[in-house]
């Protein structure tokens, strides 16, 4: 009898191989060199392959024509419905060969409903049978994986795999007659081409960020002044913000001059903090654009991959709850060996009992993100941030609460109240065991008694104005959308990320466009259903209820259906109108994308972004009128503009976005001092490895760097490099 275990990944096909051999696994190779394992387990001969994911898309029955509504659809070979998706039939044929040397079949994917709608479609359409066994661990060590190969569940999670696949039934049905009914809105009105996307849950969301745009947009400040007194202590009025400016100059005039309080009052609280929650997926993508601005999708990305390489646990996770079942005793042990933490894992297993701080959140499937005990090799930097983010995060879950003191004076001055606050941590608790990641302020009070005189040098009155509400970024967004139930855990940075790609919104502080905008507005006047979040929650809990075999399948896709049918009537009812109107949207904010600042050259124009025969380029919009002022871009870059001005030089800044870079933001004037070369360097001579010729100084966008003179002969260059190490290398485009 042979045995084939299907995976998700050729990382978790590695591992499960790994953990089951009874020796060393034999990679095999499949077709077109894509590799499987084979092994034997306590005598029993097994097979491992993966899917890289879905080896099967839907797609309409008819596909020909772009036209909607299309609710006819079909499972297909994802190889046949994308080029991009080609790769994926090697793997396919690969497993399509292991099928057929087998006897019994295990699903090794995730345990999610993504994981279980993979592989009931390839067992299915490939194997051919209704259910096979079922492997589930939330962790990759060794020791879970073989548990879950000779304990595993009789069958797969059948009310999973139903509910993955209705949510990418429903899901699909919408994006794709969604975003053919604003694509070709635009092209039947204006006979141009803009493709745009809308979601069952993208429209929602966009609405949700283009609210608070128009909040901010509309918002007018509000002048207010506050009194502020300064000495031994810092204090403030007791009012805290005046509204009327004569009442809060009357104070001032009267209490100006004065060098000295008199203590009215002393108040001291102490109170316990508890420790934080374990971390959920969200809690984590919080916390890591908190601390390191990761966002949430590159975060969750970070979280995979240590996941895949056994040493943190499943992180696609809603839970921040520990099951009885899982006793963290042994994972500090394991712990323990990694010297950084070593003396706080001591600590801890010197106490009676652990017991975490657990949250409310319950995920049947997974629990909380914690670290396996398995030692890290050598990580990447942000990896390695992740890694000991959850680490010390599961550290203060199980340590003991804060104390921290809060003193409050009332002083007074020439009777006029105020107030002097602060805070201090008595026992740091958790604190010490979060470490750097447990930020607190502490304000120490000079010790004083009721009838103290404190001296006071300094009386300020402030003028301020009443703030906009704030942006929101990708991490807090993510955490509004888990409270209103929009999405899921692995969906909603992908959503958000599709928001960017579209144009609807940009910046880490979320701007939306004025097409982002247009088109919520356009929707919101001749279709507003397509925004309705209600709808969206109620297609999640009919899809939560397929999991728990509260629903069927059938109805929860059939009511959608008849939903989406009613939009798209009352949508192609008035087509024309949103087609014009999104269309001038989108002119406007490709407008406001090329604006890059004022000309530096005549002083009257405004520079654009501009595209000619070689590419991309900036010039003055007044090139009629005789303004020669061109800067040259970079053709492997993604320029953006900042309505920022250079101090040295006051010409425009841009943001240059590379991939895999971090984006830079940089002067337009090549002769600013900024990226002037040092004399030392200007004296330098130095040859081209490649043809011996030499190297010439040019200059770019980016600063100086040195060039082979025959070029584009020789394409050699070399960044400058400034003998002042306070200076950062010149990055050089090829």
């Amino acid at each position: 009898m042979t045995i084939l275990i299907v995976t998700e990944k050729p990382s978790a096909m590695k591992n499960i191989a790994d953990a089951l051999a009874d020796g060393k696994p034999k990679k095999e190779e499949g077709v077109g060199k894509v590799y499987y394992y084979s092994l034997i387990h306590k005598n029993k001969k097994i097979l491992v392959g993966c899917a890289v994911g879905h080896l099967y898309n839907l797609a309409p029955k008819n596909g020909k024509g772009w036209t909607y509504p299309v609710f006819d659809l079909e499972w297909c070979e994802s190889y046949k419905l994308n080029k991009k998706s080609d790769f994926t039939k090697k793997y396919l044929d690969t497993l399509a060969k292991l099928v057929k040397e087998s006897d019994e079949f295990y699903n090794g994917c995730d345990f999610d409903l993504e994981g279980e709608t993979i592989f009931s479609l390839i067992l299915e359409k490939l194997i051919k049978k209704k259910d096979a066994k079922r492997m589930k661990f939330s962790t990759m060590t060794p020791e879970e994986l073989v548990e879950s190969f000779e304990n595993p569940m009789k069958s797969i999670d059948k009310s999973m795999a139903e509910a993955g696949r209705t949510r990418h039934w429903v899901d699909f049905i919408f994006g794709i007659n969604l975003s053919r009914a604003l694509t070709l809105s635009i092209k039947n009105a204006t006979k141009s081409f803009k493709i745009l996307s809308s979601g069952r849950v993208q429209g929602p969301i966009l609405k949700l960020l283009a609210e608070r745009e128009i909040e901010i947009q509309k918002f007018k400040p509000k002048p207010f002044w506050e009194l502020e007194a300064l000495g031994d202590v810092t204090a403030q009025h007791k009012n805290g913000k005046f509204w009327e400016e004569k009442e809060v100059k009357k104070i001032y005039g009267k209490i100006k001059d004065e060098k000295s309080a008199i203590v009215k009052g002393i108040t001291k609280k102490t109170q316990l903090q508890s420790p934080p929650n374990p971390f959920d997926l969200t809690s984590l993508q919080l916390e890591a654009y908190r601390l390191f601005r990761i966002n949430p999708k590159d975060s969750l990305a970070l979280a995979q991959n240590l996941y895949t390489k056994a040493y943190i646990s499943y992180p696609r996770t809603s839970s921040n709850q520990f099951p009885q079942n899982i006793s963290l005793k042994p994972i500090l042990q394991k712990l323990e060996k990694q010297s950084e933490y070593s003396k706080l894992i001591q600590e801890l297993l010197a106490k009676n009992k652990l017991q975490p701080n657990n949250g409310k959140k319950i995920d049947p499937a997974h629990p909380p993100i914690h670290p396996t005990g398995v030692e890290p090799k050598k990580l990447p930097e942000k990896e390695s941030k992740i890694y000991d983010l959850i680490v010390r995060r599961i550290l203060a879950t199980l340590a003991d609460p804060a104390k921290r003191e809060s003193v409050s004076a009332e002083l007074d001055i020439k009777k006029e109240p105020f107030i002097a606050t602060g805070i201090r941590t008595i026992e740091p608790g958790w604190h010490k065991f979060y470490g750097k990641y447990a930020k607190f302020d502490e304000i120490t009070l000079p010790d004083m008694k009721e009838g103290n005189q404190v001296k006071i040098k300094k009386i300020n009155l402030h003028s301020k104005e009443t703030q906009p509400p704030k942006r929101y970024t990708p991490a807090s967004v993510i955490k509004e959308l888990e409270n209103r139930n929009l999405g899921t855990k692995a969906t909603r940075s992908q959503i958000l990320e599709a928001l960017y790609q579209r144009n609807y919104i940009v910046d880490q502080s979320i701007q939306v466009t004025s097409l982002g905008l247009k088109t919520t507005q356009t929707l919101e006047k001749y279709c507003p259903e397509i925004l309705d979040e209600e709808m969206t929650r109620k297609l999640e809990q009919d899809m939560e209820e397929i999991r728990e075999n509260k629903e069927s399948k059938e109805k929860v896709i059939s009511r959608a259906e008849n939903h989406l049918s009613k939009i798209l009537k009352h949508f192609k009812e008035n087509e024309l109108k949103i087609g014009k109107a999104l269309a001038e949207a989108n002119l406007e904010t490709l407008k406001q994308e090329s604006k890059i600042g004022q000309c530096p050259g005549c002083k009257k124009g405004t520079l654009t972004i501009k595209k000619g025969r070689f590419g991309l380029f900036i010039a003055c919009d007044r090139y009629k009128e005789g303004c020669k002022t061109t800067f040259s871009l970079p053709s492997n870059a993604l320029i953006k503009p900042t309505e920022k001005i250079c101090k040295e030089c006051s010409f425009p800044e841009v943001l240059v976005i590379k991939k895999g870079k971090r984006p830079q933001t940089i002067c337009l004037n090549l002769e600013c001092k900024t990226k002037a070369v040092p004399s030392e360097i200007l004296k330098e001579k130095r040859n081209c490895p490649k043809c011996g010729s030499q190297l010439i100084i040019r200059k770019s966008l980016y600063g100086s760097f040195f060039s082979c003179p025959k070029y584009p002969k020789c394409k050699h260059i070399e960044a400058i490099q400034h003998k002042d190490e306070s200076k950062k290398d010149i990055a050089v485009s090829e």
